[in-house]
């Protein structure tokens, strides 16, 4: 059984930064796709970040510019790197990973990020 934990979350001014880190038990570079996904209290989850394998990023709602995904393969830590933050940011991320064949999925308990104004 795979395990991602997530730490780096706290409470943070608008305009501020945190780094939040995912650490998983698995070699990371033999997962098709890692990635961040985000809830807000009432909101549905929805994907904040991913990665594949051979490196391409994607991300939600244009937030290139404030939100960076990265990871450290020989340390076995997904990165998710959030500046300017605002309030809508705030929520439970959760980090996970998937294996395409056969396709499988491992997430983590999530971390929480408040972000005050």
């Amino acid at each position: 059984q795979v395990q991602l934990v997530e730490s780096g979350g706290g409470l943070v001014q608008v305009g501020g930064f945190l780094k939040l880190s995912c650490a998983s038990s698995r070699g990371i570079a033999s997962f098709n796709f890692v990635g961040w996904y985000r809830r807000a209290a009432g909101k549905e989850r929805e994907m904040v970040a991913r990665m594949t394998d051979g490196g391409r990023r994607e991300y939600a709602n244009n937030e290139e510019g404030r939100f960076t995904i990265s990871k450290d393969n020989g340390k076995n830590i997904i990165y998710l790197t959030l500046r300017n933050l605002k309030p809508e940011d705030t929520a439970v991320y959760y980090c996970y990973a998937a294996d395409v064949g056969p396709p499988r999925s491992f997430w983590g308990q999530g971390v929480q990020v408040t972000v005050s104004s």
